[in-house]
């Protein structure tokens, strides 16, 4: 069985090691998912976004040639390594997401100031790590992958180190350099955090745990099981469900939803009426439509994550830890005209509440009839997006991108920029839409990992309706006073988007979101699922 070590969010600060193991007992603490970080770090990214982008002022800002940025270019007797990652200080890299077209080559991990590389991968590929252990839950190849040739994939197994880390790939000798895309997020700490430093000893004395943790993260659920209150109704039009919790230290583990729609026709409408709404400690920290928060997104689709589950039917699942120091309210809210039959069961345990405990928050936005457009030189033509404005104090956990797609091919061109606190320039600038999400290569299909996939996509040429779902483990994103996401707007063909996103994310009592949606937007009818487009009808 499992061992955790993190219960709650009680202090962590006092001069305890951070090593290998720790972290991978982090990965599967739903407790810990919901503390501020003590010892406090910020999360960063670095990646091969085109260097052209200086500054939203200066030509460039949109500019697209993603695959051939690095930080810098060492020269030594044995050849040429492109420098991609380069960091001082007490950190652990905590998600390496790749993708190429050509996976010849070298990667080479430095340590703590070593010329002497700790890790060595003989590819541009991360399933040739070299870990026995490692598998599809710390590990996952995207749909794209093959073994050879084009095809990426994301690792979340985490790289600790203590004083420095530089990571550089050499090409294979005699052959032209291919865009090479990349993002590696990771943890800065400060100064005096004692870490571990990754080594293979570190590895293999962890070899258990990482089998554990392997297994456990697309195998077992975070839910957990404790005092369970449920209750059923039908739904008048404005009528609500509502369950109020027991009083004190607790938090809620699980909740589960039932929504009987006998008619099917109207199933994909009527998910999107119905809104989850939660309130902790008499202050609402979520409302969205429970198509969306349950990670499906428009029509309500099959989702398989950690922290969220749908049979598309129906029965939804969430997995996300909700705590409260004194009251809560669980409520569904039926805003549309139909009657509706719904059943909601919530699982709780007491848990105390410490000094940086936060509180769930779920917020919503849609806004339809966005321009996307396909020439990211012409910057007077391009705009960006404001996914999300958070106000306040909090860790940011993940979020659902829903849409329908006007324009025939591709919509994801587009970078995420996301801005923390004080930032002068994106702590994180990526690559494309679909690599924010651990994909890569425009994919088409849907498909489902632990933390998150794409729930639906219709169409082979992402005509019509899509959704990506990404949650955040050790690469939650805190911040102090702000959090602001932008992503640009960008596709391959010039047209028009609906976008619906949802966040998952911690906060304390007094922040918010901004710019979120209600009950107008909810209400808006949905297209109906669309035949192939005429590529020659756009330009």
């Amino acid at each position: 069985m499992l061992l955790l070590l993190f219960v709650g969010c009680k202090s962590n600060s006092s001069k305890k090691i951070i090593t290998l193991e720790s972290l991978l007992d982090e990965m599967v603490s739903v407790e810990k998912q919901a503390c501020f970080p003590d010892p406090y770090y910020v999360c960063l990214q670095e990646s091969s976004y085109d260097r052209k982008s200086v500054s939203p002022d200066m030509p460039g800002w949109f500019a697209n040639n993603d695959g051939f940025g690095v930080i810098s270019v060492d020269t030594t007797g044995k050849g040429i390594e492109k420098v991609m990652f380069d960091e001082k200080g007490p950190g652990v890299i905590t998600r390496i997401w790749i993708t190429t077209i050509d996976k010849r080559g070298t990667w080479r991990f430095y340590f703590d100031g070593s010329k002497t590389p700790g890790l060595i991968i003989p590819a541009y590929d991360l399933m040739q790590l070299n870990i026995p252990a490692l598998g599809y839950g710390l590990i996952q190849p995207h749909t794209s992958y093959t073994p050879e040739g084009k095809g990426g994939n994301t690792s979340f197994l985490p790289i600790p180190y203590a004083e420095s880390c530089k990571i550089t790939f050499e090409d294979e000798p005699g052959i032209d350099p291919t865009p090479k895309y990349y993002q590696i997020n990771y943890r800065k700490y400060q100064e005096n955090t004692v870490i571990e430093t990754f080594s293979l000893n570190v590895v293999k004395k962890a070899e258990k745990k990482i089998s554990e943790v392997n297994h456990y993260l697309p195998n077992q659920k975070v839910g957990k099981s404790g005092s369970i209150t449920e209750k059923s109704g039908q739904l008048e039009a404005s009528d609500s469900l509502t369950i109020i919790l027991p009083e004190g230290e607790n938090a809620i583990y699980e909740v589960k939803f039932d929504i009987n729609i006998t008619d099917t026709n109207q199933y994909k409408q009527l998910m999107r009426e119905i809104i989850f709404i939660a309130e902790f400690d008499n202050k609402q920290t979520v409302w969205v439509p429970l198509s969306d928060y349950s990670g499906g997104g428009m029509g309500a689709p099959p989702v398989e994550s950690r922290y969220l589950s749908s049979n598309g039917k129906g029965k939804i699942v969430s997995r996300w830890l909700m705590p409260y120091k004194k009251t809560a309210t669980i409520k569904l809210l039926n805003i549309s005209s139909s009657k509706i039959k719904a059943n909601m069961q919530i699982h709780a345990s007491p848990l105390i509440w410490h000094k940086n405990s936060l509180y769930f928050h779920a917020s919503w936005r849609q806004e339809k009839g966005l321009y996307i457009h396909n020439k990211p030189e012409e910057d007077k033509n391009c705009v960006e997006w404001n996914f999300a404005t958070i106000n306040g104090k909090g860790v940011y956990k993940g979020d659902l991108l829903s849409l329908y797609n006007h324009a025939p091919r591709w919509y994801g061109e587009g970078d995420e920029k996301i801005w923390v606190d004080n930032d002068v320039f994106p702590s994180h600038f990526g690559t494309g839409t679909e690599d924010y999400y651990n994909s890569s290569w425009a994919p088409v299909i849907p498909f489902h990992t632990p933390f998150g996939g794409a729930p639906r996509a219709d169409l082979e040429s992402s005509h019509g309706y899509n959704a990506f779902l990404r949650t955040r483990n050790l690469d939650g994103i805190p911040f102090n006073k702000k959090f602001i996401f932008d992503i640009e707007l960008l596709g391959w063909d010039s047209g028009y988007v609906d976008y619906a996103t949802t966040i998952y994310w911690y906060g304390d009592y007094e922040s918010k979101a901004h710019g979120t949606s209600g009950a107008e937007e909810a209400r808006f009818i949905l297209p109906p699922s669309p035949s192939p487009p005429n590529p020659a009808d756009y330009k």
